[in-house]
């Protein structure tokens, strides 16, 4: 064997060495993809039921929506019959209500007046016997 033979051995050697330390990180991220490519089914696989129940959910929502719109609707219409009614027995009721607040106050305030000056003049009276005696 000549020395040129022996190079030629050494480097195609050296080469299936190569070959072979590549092959093993191929091998590697083969199984890699083939994981991954599993782990995409079972979630492709998955995503059906679940988007067929956000569904499902999503036409139950909108029909509980529809009645809450018309609920509100009709609290709307309530509390503008309210606000009117409020405003119609405010106006009917509301006046007469404060003269006859007024009349009775009226009629408190003389009342007790009377009794003060009632008060006041025996006093009087009576200091003036106190007076004379």
């Amino acid at each position: 064997m000549s020395g040129g033979e022996i190079a030629a051995l050494i480097a195609a050697i050296a080469f299936a060495l190569l070959v072979l330390l590549l092959a093993i990180p191929l091998l590697k991220l083969g199984r890699t993809l083939d994981e991954a490519t599993i782990a995409v089914r079972k979630t492709h696989d998955g995503v059906g039921p679940v988007l067929a129940d956000a569904q499902t959910t999503v036409r139950s929502l909108n029909t509980q929506l529809v009645q809450l719109e018309g609920i509100a609707t009709n609290v709307n219409s309530m509390t503008q019959n309210v606000a009117a009614m409020t405003a119609v027995v405010s106006s009917t009721l509301g006046s007469p209500m404060i003269k006859a607040a007024a009349f009775t106050y009226g009629v408190r305030k003389t009342v007790s007046d009377r009794r003060d000056a009632d008060a006041v003049r025996a006093a009087r009276r009576t200091r003036r016997k106190h007076a004379a005696r």
